[in-house]
C-alpha cells in the first residue's frame, strides 16, 4: 500500500521518465500506449479481473483502491506479448464488497526503460442489500458496424447510463462472418456507412482475423466507456466462429477459401475471446458468485451440442452431459438467494437454421408441439432434477433472437412438475433486428410480450431504435426486471418475489 502523496509522486516520476528516455541523444523512444481502453470482468466476492492491450511487449500493471484520494493497492501482472495479441490480465484479490472500486493500468517496459500513461476505470463489488444487473447481446452483427454518421455504438451509452453494477453479455460479442463493408445498403433501401478496414471487411479465417474483430469493437467511444465503468461477464455463442455452427460442422459458406472446419475456427476464436475480454481463462461455464443475493451461472449452448437437425432424435443435445450434471449441481449447491442463468440460447424458441422447407433446427425448440423430444428431452431433464432437488428462485436471461421478450414457464401447462419460471429475452444492442419467432409449447411457455419488428419487415438497422437490453434490481425479497430501447425509454416491466 503507498500513500496518496507518494502515488503521485511516483506517477508523476514514472511519466517524465517515460517521455525523456533516449536512445541517443538524437532519438527519443516513443512511451508504449494502452490501445483499447480497460475493462473489469469477472467481478465476484474479493476478486475481479483488469485487462488491457498494450501497442508493444510490456508489463501490466494495476493500482486500484476505494477512493482515488486514498491509498491505494498495486500488483503486477505478466509480461504481454504477441503470444497474446500484446492483452493482459491481472487478478485483483481481496477486495471488499459493497464498493465501487478505481484502478488504472499502465504498462511498464522491462529495465525501467518507460512507461505509458496511466488509463483508469471502475467497477462494483458485490452490495449485501441490492444492487443492478444489466444484460443484452449481439455487437456489431449484419454488417452494421461503427457508423459515425448516426453516433457509433450508441446502444452502449444507453447501457451507461441505466447505470447496472454488473452487466452480463449474452453472447455474440463480435460476428466474424458478417464483414463490415464500407457500405451496406438496408432493405428500405437506405445506406448505412461503416467505417471499416481489410481484417473486418472480410469473414474472420485466420487469428489474426478475429483479434482484428473484438480491436474494432472497442475503437469505439461508447463501448470503451461504458467497459470503463461496469464489470462484465462475457458468454459467447455462434457468430463468435460462424452463424449456427456445431463441432465438426464443414461449412458450406463459399466465402471460407482458408479454412471450413467450424471446430478449427472455434479454436481461433475461442483464443480471440479469451484474449479481448476480461474472462477468466478455462471453460466457458462457470458460476460468479456476486455476493450474498445472486449467482450468475453461465452456460455454453455451443461447444457440447449435437448437430442440428430436425431435432425429434433421441441423443440430441444442447449442453452435454457433463455440463447438464455440472449445471444441476452447481444451483442446488448454491447458497445465493437468486439464481440468474445466462443461457445465449432461447429455451422454446424456434429458432430454423436456413431457411429450407423443414429446416434443421438451432435452438433447444424442435417446432413440434407435444412431449419433449431431442434436445428439449435434455432440457426437460434438467429441468425436473431442480425440482426434485428442491431449487428454487431462478431466472433465465438470453439474447440471440435479435428483438425483446418475456416468457413464462410452467410445467403443469406441459404435463411435466417443474416450478414456474421466467425467461427474459433482450438485445440486439447493435445489429439488424429481426422476428418475432414463434414459441414452441413443449416445456410450457407462454409469451408475455414481445417487442420485435412490424409484420413484413425484417434486418432493421440501429438506426429503427428496436435495440433492447434489460436490467434486473436485485434485493433479498424482489427481483424487479425491466426491459428497455436504447432510447432510455421501458418497454416492459414485472417484478418475482422471493419463494421460501
Amino acid at each position: 500500500m503507498i500513500s496518496r502523496r507518494g502515488f503521485l509522486a511516483g506517477s508523476a516520476a514514472s511519466l517524465i521518465a517515460c517521455r525523456t528516455q533516449k536512445r541517443s541523444p538524437q532519438i527519443a523512444i516513443p512511451a508504449p500506449l494502452v490501445t483499447h481502453g480497460v475493462q473489469a470482468g469477472d467481478v465476484q466476492t474479493g476478486t475481479a479481473n483488469i485487462w488491457a492491450r498494450c501497442s508493444e511487449p510490456a508489463r501490466l500493471v494495476v493500482e486500484w483502491g476505494t477512493s482515488d484520494k486514498g491509498p491505494m493497492h498495486g500488483v503486477a501482472g505478466a509480461v504481454v506479448t504477441p503470444n497474446s495479441d500484446h492483452t493482459g490480465i491481472v487478478a485483483l484479490t481481496g477486495l471488499p464488497d459493497g464498493q465501487r472500486i478505481v484502478y488504472r493500468a499502465r504498462f511498464e517496459r522491462e529495465a525501467s526503460r518507460g512507461a505509458s500513461e496511466w488509463v483508469s476505470g471502475s467497477f462494483v463489488t458485490p452490495h449485501p442489500t441490492k444492487f443492478r444487473v444489466a444484460w443484452t447481446g449481439d455487437t456489431c452483427g449484419q454488417g452494421f458496424g461503427r457508423n459515425p454518421e448516426w453516433g457509433g455504438l450508441k446502444g452502449y451509452s444507453a447501457l451507461r447510463a441505466a447505470k447496472p453494477d454488473l452487466f452480463v453479455n449474452s453472447g455474440d460479442l463480435i460476428y466474424a462472418d458478417n464483414p463490415i463493408v464500407a457500405e451496406n445498403t438496408t432493405l428500405a433501401g437506405r445506406v448505412w456507412k461503416n467505417i471499416t478496414n481489410e481484417r473486418v471487411g472480410r469473414v474472420a479465417q485466420d487469428l489474426d482475423d478475429f483479434r482484428a474483430r473484438f480491436a474494432y469493437n472497442l475503437e469505439d467511444e461508447h463501448l470503451r466507456g461504458f467497459a470503463a465503468e461496469v464489470g462484465v461477464i462475457t458468454q459467447w455463442d455462434d457468430h463468435e466462429t460462424h452463424n449456427n455452427w456445431w463441432p465438426g460442422q464443414q461449412l458450406d459458406d463459399k466465402r471460407y477459401t482458408i479454412e471450413r472446419d467450424a471446430t478449427t475456427l472455434s479454436k481461433r476464436a475461442w483464443q480471440a475471446f479469451f484474449e479481448w475480454t476480461p474472462t477468466t481463462r478455462g471453460p466457458m461455464q462457470r458460476v460468479i458468485h456476486y455476493g450474498p443475493l445472486l449467482d450468475v451461472i453461465v452456460l455454453d449452448a455451443r461447444t457440447f451440442r449435437t448437430p442440428n437437425d430436425a431435432g425429434t432424435e433421441p441423443g440430441r443435445v444442447m449442453l452435454g452431459a457433463a455440463q447438464a450434471a455440472w449445471f444441476i449441481e452447481t444451483l442446488a449447491n448454491s447458497k445465493a438467494r437468486w439464481k440468474l442463468i445466462a443461457c445465449d440460447q432461447p429455451l422454446s424458441v424456434v429458432i430454423p437454421d436456413g431457411d429450407a422447407p423443414n429446416p434443421p433446427q438451432e435452438g433447444f425448440a424442435n417446432n413440434v408441439p407435444g412431449p419433449p423430444l431431442g434436445r428439449e428431452r435434455e432440457l426437460a431433464d434438467v429441468l425436473l432434477a431442480l425440482e426434485q432437488r428442491g431449487v428454487k428462485n431462478l431466472v433465465w436471461v438470453t439474447a440471440d433472437v435479435h428483438y425483446a421478450a418475456a416468457h413464462s414457464f410452467d410445467g403443469q401447462r406441459a404435463g411435466l412438475d417443474y416450478e414456474p419460471f421466467w425467461e427474459f429475452v433482450a438485445g440486439p444492442i447493435h445489429a439488424g433486428t429481426f422476428g418475432p419467432n414463434p414459441l414452441d409449447p413443449s416445456l410450457g411457455a407462454k409469451l408475455e410480450f414481445q417487442w420485435a419488428p412490424p409484420p413484413g419487415t425484417g434486418n432493421l438497422a440501429p438506426w429503427d431504435e428496436l435495440q433492447s437490453f434489460g436490467t434486473i434490481d436485485v434485493t433479498a425479497e424482489e427481483l424487479a426486471v425491466m426491459l428497455w430501447g436504447i432510447d432510455g425509454k421501458a418497454r416492459f416491466a414485472t417484478r418475482m418475489q422471493y419463494q421460501r
